[in-house]
Protein backbone atom coordinates (compact mmCIF):
# COMPACT_ATOMS: atom_id res chain seq x y z
CA UNK A 1 0.00 0.00 0.00
CA UNK A 2 1.35 3.48 -1.13
CA UNK A 3 2.00 6.05 1.29
CA UNK A 4 -0.97 8.42 -1.02
CA UNK A 5 -3.23 5.29 -0.59
CA UNK A 6 -3.10 5.60 2.96
CA UNK A 7 -3.29 8.99 3.55
CA UNK A 8 -6.03 8.70 1.46
CA UNK A 9 -8.22 6.38 3.07
CA UNK A 10 -7.53 7.93 6.64
CA UNK A 11 -8.58 11.79 6.23
CA UNK A 12 -11.48 13.35 7.41
CA UNK A 13 -13.68 15.34 4.34
CA UNK A 14 -14.97 17.59 6.50
CA UNK A 15 -12.09 18.64 7.74
CA UNK A 16 -10.72 19.10 4.17
CA UNK A 17 -13.33 21.32 3.61
CA UNK A 18 -12.65 23.19 6.47
CA UNK A 19 -9.02 23.65 5.79
CA UNK A 20 -10.28 24.68 2.12
CA UNK A 21 -12.74 27.72 3.74
CA UNK A 22 -9.73 28.77 5.77
CA UNK A 23 -7.28 28.71 2.81
CA UNK A 24 -9.97 30.98 1.66
CA UNK A 25 -9.67 33.50 4.22
CA UNK A 26 -6.04 33.81 4.90
CA UNK A 27 -5.64 34.84 1.16
CA UNK A 28 -8.27 37.65 1.34
CA UNK A 29 -6.94 40.07 3.64
CA UNK A 30 -10.72 41.93 3.35
CA UNK A 31 -12.27 38.79 4.19
CA UNK A 32 -15.01 36.90 2.57
CA UNK A 33 -18.96 36.52 2.52
CA UNK A 34 -20.57 32.94 2.36
CA UNK A 35 -21.37 33.40 -1.58
CA UNK A 36 -17.79 34.32 -2.07
CA UNK A 37 -16.91 30.36 -0.47
CA UNK A 38 -19.18 28.78 -1.86
CA UNK A 39 -18.84 30.30 -5.82
CA UNK A 40 -15.19 29.46 -5.08
CA UNK A 41 -15.67 26.02 -3.67
CA UNK A 42 -18.31 24.88 -5.18
CA UNK A 43 -20.09 23.49 -1.94
CA UNK A 44 -23.44 23.62 -0.83
CA UNK A 45 -24.34 26.52 1.05
CA UNK A 46 -25.68 24.88 3.94
CA UNK A 47 -22.08 23.33 4.22
CA UNK A 48 -20.29 26.39 4.00
CA UNK A 49 -22.67 27.89 6.05
CA UNK A 50 -22.33 25.09 8.99
CA UNK A 51 -18.36 24.77 8.55
CA UNK A 52 -18.34 28.86 9.70
CA UNK A 53 -20.09 28.73 12.08
CA UNK A 54 -18.22 26.21 13.77
CA UNK A 55 -15.62 28.09 13.26
CA UNK A 56 -17.00 31.09 14.71
CA UNK A 57 -17.95 29.16 17.62
CA UNK A 58 -14.35 28.50 18.30
CA UNK A 59 -12.81 32.02 17.59
CA UNK A 60 -11.15 30.70 14.25
CA UNK A 61 -13.02 33.26 12.27
CA UNK A 62 -15.26 35.90 13.01
CA UNK A 63 -17.93 37.73 11.11
CA UNK A 64 -18.65 41.23 10.82
CA UNK A 65 -21.94 43.25 10.71
CA UNK A 66 -22.12 42.76 6.77
CA UNK A 67 -21.58 38.98 7.05
CA UNK A 68 -18.11 39.42 6.03
CA UNK A 69 -15.69 36.95 7.35
CA UNK A 70 -11.89 36.95 8.64
CA UNK A 71 -9.64 34.74 10.07
CA UNK A 72 -10.55 35.02 13.89
CA UNK A 73 -8.32 35.79 17.16
CA UNK A 74 -7.74 31.97 18.16
CA UNK A 75 -5.55 31.59 15.38
CA UNK A 76 -3.01 33.89 16.96
CA UNK A 77 -2.91 31.82 20.22
CA UNK A 78 -2.06 28.74 18.47
CA UNK A 79 0.01 30.56 16.04
CA UNK A 80 2.16 31.84 19.09
CA UNK A 81 2.60 28.22 20.99
CA UNK A 82 3.62 27.16 17.49
CA UNK A 83 6.15 29.68 17.66
CA UNK A 84 7.32 29.14 21.03
CA UNK A 85 7.67 25.50 20.93
CA UNK A 86 9.89 26.48 17.95
CA UNK A 87 12.06 28.73 19.38
CA UNK A 88 12.04 27.77 23.23
CA UNK A 89 10.69 31.49 24.53
CA UNK A 90 7.86 34.30 23.06
CA UNK A 91 9.02 36.24 20.76
CA UNK A 92 5.93 38.40 20.67
CA UNK A 93 6.20 38.96 24.82
CA UNK A 94 8.99 39.41 24.73
CA UNK A 95 8.68 41.96 22.07
CA UNK A 96 6.03 44.59 23.93
CA UNK A 97 7.92 46.62 25.72
CA UNK A 98 9.55 47.57 22.94
CA UNK A 99 6.66 48.05 20.69
CA UNK A 100 5.24 50.23 23.55
CA UNK A 101 8.52 52.43 23.40
CA UNK A 102 8.59 52.53 19.70
CA UNK A 103 4.46 54.14 19.99
CA UNK A 104 5.85 56.61 23.13
CA UNK A 105 8.77 57.54 20.67
CA UNK A 106 6.90 58.29 17.50
CA UNK A 107 3.36 58.19 18.24
CA UNK A 108 3.18 55.33 15.49
CA UNK A 109 1.92 51.88 15.39
CA UNK A 110 5.01 48.79 15.46
CA UNK A 111 4.54 44.95 14.55
CA UNK A 112 6.92 41.57 14.39
CA UNK A 113 6.58 39.50 11.04
CA UNK A 114 7.94 36.52 10.26
CA UNK A 115 8.37 34.24 7.62
CA UNK A 116 5.45 31.94 6.75
CA UNK A 117 5.25 29.27 4.60
CA UNK A 118 3.85 31.51 1.67
CA UNK A 119 4.22 34.88 3.18
CA UNK A 120 4.65 37.17 5.94
CA UNK A 121 2.72 36.74 8.94
CA UNK A 122 2.63 39.41 12.00
CA UNK A 123 2.40 37.88 15.22
CA UNK A 124 2.52 40.98 17.58
CA UNK A 125 1.29 44.65 17.02
CA UNK A 126 1.48 47.65 18.89
CA UNK A 127 -1.18 50.36 18.39
CA UNK A 128 0.27 54.14 17.31
CA UNK A 129 -0.77 57.10 19.50
CA UNK A 130 -0.87 59.63 16.91
CA UNK A 131 -4.33 61.36 15.15
CA UNK A 132 -3.36 59.84 12.37
CA UNK A 133 -1.43 56.50 13.37
CA UNK A 134 -1.96 53.97 11.05
CA UNK A 135 -3.74 50.56 12.40
CA UNK A 136 -1.67 47.20 12.90
CA UNK A 137 -2.45 43.82 14.40
CA UNK A 138 -1.43 40.72 14.81
CA UNK A 139 -2.37 37.97 12.49
CA UNK A 140 -2.37 40.52 8.99
CA UNK A 141 -0.89 38.71 6.55
CA UNK A 142 1.69 40.39 3.44
CA UNK A 143 3.28 39.33 0.51
CA UNK A 144 7.02 38.14 0.29
CA UNK A 145 8.08 41.02 -2.37
CA UNK A 146 6.57 43.84 -1.26
CA UNK A 147 6.46 46.09 2.25
CA UNK A 148 9.55 46.23 4.42
CA UNK A 149 9.07 43.92 6.65
CA UNK A 150 8.76 41.57 3.79
CA UNK A 151 11.92 42.52 1.77
CA UNK A 152 13.97 42.67 4.71
CA UNK A 153 12.67 38.82 5.73
CA UNK A 154 13.45 37.76 1.90
CA UNK A 155 16.61 39.57 1.59
CA UNK A 156 18.33 37.07 4.64
CA UNK A 157 17.33 34.02 3.38
CA UNK A 158 20.20 31.60 1.83
CA UNK A 159 20.10 32.25 -1.98
CA UNK A 160 18.36 28.77 -2.94
CA UNK A 161 15.04 29.30 -0.48
CA UNK A 162 15.41 32.97 -1.81
CA UNK A 163 15.26 31.69 -4.85
CA UNK A 164 12.57 29.57 -4.80
CA UNK A 165 10.43 31.62 -2.66
CA UNK A 166 10.48 34.66 -5.35
CA UNK A 167 9.11 33.54 -8.40
CA UNK A 168 7.97 35.44 -11.75
CA UNK A 169 4.92 36.99 -12.26
CA UNK A 170 4.60 39.11 -8.94
CA UNK A 171 1.55 40.92 -8.28
CA UNK A 172 1.68 44.87 -8.26
CA UNK A 173 -0.09 46.68 -5.70
CA UNK A 174 1.19 49.68 -6.67
CA UNK A 175 2.94 51.84 -9.42
CA UNK A 176 5.79 51.16 -6.81
CA UNK A 177 6.09 47.69 -6.34
CA UNK A 178 9.26 46.17 -7.61
CA UNK A 179 7.81 43.21 -9.76
CA UNK A 180 11.26 42.91 -12.40
CA UNK A 181 13.15 40.20 -10.45
CA UNK A 182 16.72 42.10 -11.11
CA UNK A 183 15.80 44.89 -9.75
CA UNK A 184 14.06 43.27 -6.57
CA UNK A 185 17.07 41.22 -6.24
CA UNK A 186 19.32 44.08 -6.10
CA UNK A 187 16.67 45.65 -3.43
CA UNK A 188 17.49 42.53 -1.32
CA UNK A 189 21.55 43.24 -1.81
CA UNK A 190 20.67 46.64 -0.70
CA UNK A 191 18.68 45.22 2.36
CA UNK A 192 22.12 42.95 3.93
CA UNK A 193 24.08 46.18 3.08
CA UNK A 194 22.58 48.66 5.07
CA UNK A 195 20.90 46.56 7.77
CA UNK A 196 17.59 47.93 7.43
CA UNK A 197 14.48 48.31 4.69
CA UNK A 198 12.19 51.01 3.36
CA UNK A 199 8.57 50.59 2.00
CA UNK A 200 8.02 53.41 -0.31
CA UNK A 201 4.53 53.15 -1.06
CA UNK A 202 4.94 49.76 -2.59
CA UNK A 203 2.58 47.88 -1.11
CA UNK A 204 -0.27 50.22 -0.09
CA UNK A 205 -0.44 53.77 -1.31
CA UNK A 206 0.76 56.94 0.50
CA UNK A 207 2.57 54.22 3.23
CA UNK A 208 6.00 53.95 3.93
CA UNK A 209 7.56 51.76 6.54
CA UNK A 210 11.09 50.87 8.11
CA UNK A 211 12.31 47.84 9.18
CA UNK A 212 15.22 46.14 10.58
CA UNK A 213 16.13 42.44 11.69
CA UNK A 214 15.77 40.66 15.05
CA UNK A 215 18.43 38.11 14.76
CA UNK A 216 18.92 35.53 17.43
CA UNK A 217 21.93 34.78 19.62
CA UNK A 218 23.61 33.08 16.40
CA UNK A 219 23.31 35.82 14.42
CA UNK A 220 20.49 34.48 12.34
CA UNK A 221 17.24 36.78 11.00
CA UNK A 222 14.15 34.94 12.31
CA UNK A 223 11.48 38.42 12.58
CA UNK A 224 11.86 41.78 11.44
CA UNK A 225 10.40 44.32 13.41
CA UNK A 226 8.71 47.10 11.28
CA UNK A 227 6.73 51.11 11.92
CA UNK A 228 4.18 51.90 9.03
CA UNK A 229 3.24 55.30 8.64
CA UNK A 230 1.51 57.22 6.37
CA UNK A 231 3.76 59.37 3.69
CA UNK A 232 4.36 63.37 3.16
CA UNK A 233 4.87 64.29 6.74
CA UNK A 234 8.53 65.99 8.05
CA UNK A 235 11.49 64.26 7.11
CA UNK A 236 12.56 64.50 10.98
CA UNK A 237 9.63 62.30 11.63
CA UNK A 238 10.47 59.64 8.93
CA UNK A 239 14.24 59.43 10.14
CA UNK A 240 13.18 59.19 14.28
CA UNK A 241 11.43 55.91 12.83
CA UNK A 242 13.88 54.51 11.51
CA UNK A 243 16.14 54.98 14.44
CA UNK A 244 13.32 53.61 16.48
CA UNK A 245 13.21 50.74 14.14
CA UNK A 246 16.60 49.83 14.31
CA UNK A 247 16.99 50.19 18.20
CA UNK A 248 13.89 48.51 18.97
CA UNK A 249 14.96 45.34 16.88
CA UNK A 250 18.49 45.37 18.54
CA UNK A 251 16.79 45.90 21.93
CA UNK A 252 14.86 42.47 21.31
CA UNK A 253 17.57 40.89 19.93
CA UNK A 254 19.69 41.35 23.82
CA UNK A 255 16.13 40.20 25.28
CA UNK A 256 16.95 36.47 24.06
CA UNK A 257 17.48 34.24 25.84
CA UNK A 258 21.13 32.25 25.24
CA UNK A 259 20.57 28.82 23.60
CA UNK A 260 20.98 25.75 26.19
CA UNK A 261 24.78 24.94 26.47
CA UNK A 262 26.28 21.85 25.13
CA UNK A 263 28.10 19.81 27.80
CA UNK A 264 31.84 19.21 27.42
CA UNK A 265 34.01 16.72 28.86
CA UNK A 266 35.25 19.13 31.48
CA UNK A 267 31.56 19.97 32.43
CA UNK A 268 30.76 16.25 33.09
CA UNK A 269 31.07 15.12 36.88
CA UNK A 270 34.12 13.86 38.18
CA UNK A 271 32.58 10.51 38.79
CA UNK A 272 31.69 10.35 35.34
CA UNK A 273 35.21 10.98 34.30
CA UNK A 274 37.00 9.21 36.57
CA UNK A 275 34.83 5.76 35.39
CA UNK A 276 35.76 7.09 31.30
CA UNK A 277 39.30 7.28 32.44
CA UNK A 278 39.34 4.10 34.21
CA UNK A 279 37.65 2.20 31.45
CA UNK A 280 39.61 3.31 29.00
CA UNK A 281 43.12 2.10 31.13
CA UNK A 282 41.99 -1.13 31.19
CA UNK A 283 42.38 -1.36 27.46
Amino acid sequence: MTTPEITSRHRIPVIDRMMEVLSILEKRTGGASIRDIVDRLGLPRTTVYRILNTLQLHNIVRRNADGIYRLGPRLLALASQTLADAQDYDLAALSVPHLERIAARTGEGSKISVLDDDGVLVVAAMQGTREYALTVAPGQRQPLHAGAASKLLVAHLPKEELTRRVGDNLFRYTERTLVDRKRLLGEFARIRRRGWAEDRGEYAPNVGAYAAPIRDRAGKVIAALSVPFLQGGPAAHGEAIRAAVIAGARGIANDLPAPPAVPNETDKPLAAQSKKAASSSRR
